[in-house]
């Protein structure tokens, strides 16, 4: 059997959609565990303690996976790193992406970029960047997807964006993380008579909501993280939407869309939410019953489920 018909035969021979679910529980369970750590101010404790969830939950996965984006050095030792193998051994063939952040904000904000996200997809289908690659981000839904460029002034972009949704340039939101480094970025945007929404939940979470057509964000501008961008790249090729990275290391100047970031073949994405962002619900905690908000998707057959969960404890 070839790897295209192991990855197709899903879970013991079911769907892609069973598999994708099986991976609610491994986000959820990321997302109970650092979000015992919110607001207690230990740094990197939340990332930690969503890391080593993450590491528990996938060996139950029935998959032979191979980690090609991971969550990086911990302190005390690693965990899903890149080139680790996960899944019990039996199932499809497929590379794994692991998107639990790099820090918080600030010490009362130690959470993994708002949400644990793990992508599921064939083998060569993610583009692994090398680590700690900082690159140029835009990110639209479908409905712009061929009318926006990263290498544009931002005043062309907003513009375009405007004109492809039928609206004023007045009325065009557009998501930038909240990091001094966007200073002068949200400034353009305001000269373009845009209007600015801080992201306090990474840009992950506001790239995907750029895509959803009941988010209010219409654009995602900013430098991040090159690694976090294939992951909502794997989720934008599943809602149609289109991110655009630029990546500037020395001579190199190279723009990469979501065919370069996640070439052709199945994918599934699934995240749950740590806080509330723009995409998902934080988790809740209500005498005793924590509630948790996911979204899984599935490339094919092309569907968006939104999973809410009841864990009594």
């Amino acid at each position: 059997m070839s790897t295209q018909e192991r990855f197709a035969t899903g879970l013991s021979g079911g769907s892609d959609e069973d598999l994708a679910l099986e991976l609610v529980r491994v986000t959820e369970a990321a997302a109970l565990a650092a979000g015992r750590w919110v607001g207690r101010g230990e740094r990197n404790s939340g990332r930690a303690a969503a890391t080593i969830a993450l590491d528990e939950h996938l060996t139950s996965v029935p998959v032979r996976g191979t980690v090609v984006i991971g969550a990086g050095e911990l302190d005390g030792g690693t965990a899903l790193c890149t080139g680790d193998e996960v899944g019990f051994g039996d199932g499809p063939v497929c590379d794994v992406a692991i998107g639990v952040g790099h820090g918080a904000r600030t010490p009362v904000n130690d959470v993994p970029n708002s949400l644990t996200a793990v992508v599921v997809a064939e083998p060569g289908v993610l583009y692994a960047p090398p680590p700690a690659v900082v690159v140029e981000k835009l990110a639209v839904g479908s409905d712009c997807a061929d009318v926006v460029d990263v290498t544009r002034p931002v005043a062309e972009n907003v513009r375009a964006v405007a004109a492809a949704k039928g609206m004023r340039a007045s009325d065009v939101v557009v998501a930038v993380l909240d990091r001094p480094r966007h200073r002068v970025l949200v400034d353009e945007i305001r000269a373009a008579g845009a209007r600015v929404h801080v992201l306090q939940g990474g840009d992950v979470a506001g790239a995907i909501a750029a895509a959803r057509p009941e988010s209010s964000v219409d654009m995602l501008l900013g430098t991040g993280g090159a690694e976090a961008g294939t992951i909502a790249a794997a989720a934008l090729s599943c809602l149609g939407g289109s991110l655009q990275v630029r990546l500037r290391c020395g001579r190199l100047d190279e723009v990469l869309h979501t065919g370069d970031l996640v070439r052709d073949g199945r994918v599934l994405f699934c995240a749950t939410g740590v806080t509330t962002s723009e995409l998902l619900r934080g988790v809740r905690n209500r005498s005793g019953r924590l509630t948790t908000e996911s979204m899984v998707l599935c490339s094919s057959p092309d569907t968006v489920r939104m999973v809410r969960s009841e864990h009594r404890f």
